[in-house]
């Protein structure tokens, strides 16, 4: 079925189904989200993704000069601690008033997996502890080409069931973003293969779910996206999945079954070329039985829940109400 086919559909959901009204419905987009698309249009984010040529040039000059991953601007109120698990770099943050009691967020940070966490993650990290009273654990997942999704994957999956299983009782969240929800999706996939118990919830925004990027309308879509572009990303995604196919589960998760896993909560925009595989995911897993709730708002660019917007604070009090 074609995304727009979807799209349609979805505007006859009955009352109760789990998705937010489609964008045909939303309200106008706010004046500081348009002027924020524009901003968006004069840094340098899709220029990097123009061509699998620029990816490359990223990636080396990251090998030369490697980004730091040390929090920043996770502001007051909030503590952090660094250890090492699975020879990875893991941190957890918490309240400074203490965290007995409080229940779990594992954030994985998106980046196009070749790119390292940046302060806006922090910050939203921060802003999770701090308001929402969690533990937040933010695996530093090694990056491709050095590291490919063979490897990072039940990596992940296995810092999760460790995480799970020292949770006990409290409740257990996953927050990804772009590549991160891809990972945090296929991380899931991997542990129900195995038996292994679910999160409570997965929080997924503008997941990258399928990286062949080959639907026709993401052609269209990808000139209103004002921060990627279909060559660079597929030449991203090439790196990440190293001796695999692109189409394999682990780097392309809308690939695998959905069926036993956690309950998702899926952000997405119409300005993000990765929106209609959020709308197929949301669909193939509501037919698998898994609960799901899709939020699709227009003209809402990639990963626009972390942004200085009306739309990303509505987003960001939906995640923070649910990780609570």
């Amino acid at each position: 079925m074609s995304v727009a086919r979807i799209v349609s559909a979805l505007q006859f959901c009955p009352v109760g189904c789990g998705f937010s009204p489609p964008a045909g419905r939303d309200p106008a987009p706010s004046l500081q989200s348009r002027l924020f698309n524009l901003l968006l249009r004069l840094l340098p984010y899709k220029q990097q993704l123009a061509s699998a040529e620029a990816v490359k040039a990223h990636v080396q000059k990251l090998a030369l000069e490697p980004a730091s991953f040390e929090p920043t601007g996770l502001g007051r109120g909030v503590e952090a601690m660094l250890t090492k698990m699975g020879g990875w770099p893991v941190y957890y943050t918490a309240p400074s008033s203490g965290h007995e009691g409080c229940n779990f967020v594992m954030f994985l940070h998106g980046g196009g997996y070749i790119n390292e966490i940046v302060p806006a993650h922090w910050r939203f990290v921060g802003q999770m502890t701090r308001d929402a009273d969690v533990v937040c654990v933010v695996p530093i997942y090694p990056l491709a080409p050095r590291a490919t999704a063979k490897d990072v994957v039940p990596a992940t999956a296995e810092l999760l069931r460790m995480l799970l299983e020292d949770a006990g009782e409290a409740k257990v969240t996953v927050v990804g973003n772009s590549a991160g929800a891809g990972l945090a999706l296929a991380a899931c996939q991997w542990l129900r293969d195995r038996g292994h118990r679910q999160p409570n919830r997965l929080m997924l925004i503008s997941p990258a779910a399928d990286a062949s990027l080959g639907r026709p309308e993401q052609a269209e879509i990808a000139v209103r996206d004002p921060i990627q572009d279909i060559p660079g990303m597929i030449e991203a995604a090439r790196l990440y999945a190293g001796e695999l196919d692109v189409g394999h589960p682990f780097v392309s998760p809308l690939n695998g079954a959905f069926r036993a896993l956690a309950p998702m909560t899926i952000f997405s925009g119409t300005r993000d070329l990765l929106y209609p595989d959020s709308v197929d995911l949301a669909v193939r897993a509501r037919a698998a039985g898994v609960p799901v709730e899709l939020h699709l708002w227009r003209d809402q660019p990639h990963n626009y829940a972390l942004m200085p917007t009306p739309e990303g604070r509505r987003a960001r009090a939906m995640i923070l109400g649910a990780v609570a």
